[in-house]
């Protein structure tokens, strides 16, 4: 029995965590969340990893094929484990490989905390 999670259905809508900075104050559960996929994002080799996966034709690669990041594969696997726990990758095991997919979802929403709410 695999441990990787299925693959959500292409465009799926994840709800967006939190509204533009600009917006309003976060609360402390939206910080969390937010902190959480930043604090992902802010390992080189893990912001490498998920470069590698949402540049990879149909925003999804085979660990196999983006494993060369200058580190070990049980560091590979760590550093994708935490990308799938902050919510920014899905895996779905294929055999003998996990092939992993940037959220889109998310991603939209990422940007839309960071972009200036409209009018404002």
């Amino acid at each position: 029995m695999s441990n990787a999670a299925a693959l959500p259905p292409v465009g799926s809508e994840v709800a967006p965590c939190c509204p533009p900075l600009t917006e309003r104050p976060l609360t402390a559960e939206e910080a969390e969340r937010t902190a959480r996929m930043f604090k992902a994002l802010g390992d080189p080799v893990r912001l490498r990893l998920f470069s590698a996966v949402a540049s990879h034709a149909g925003g999804e690669a085979c660990v196999c094929d983006i494993s060369d990041v200058g580190v070990s594969q049980p560091t590979v696997s760590h550093h994708l484990k935490k990308l799938k726990e902050a919510g920014l990758l899905s895996s779905e095991r294929r055999g003998t490989w996990v092939y992993y997919r940037v959220e889109p979802a998310v991603l939209a929403a990422m940007g839309a905390i960071l972009t200036k709410a409209a009018g404002g």
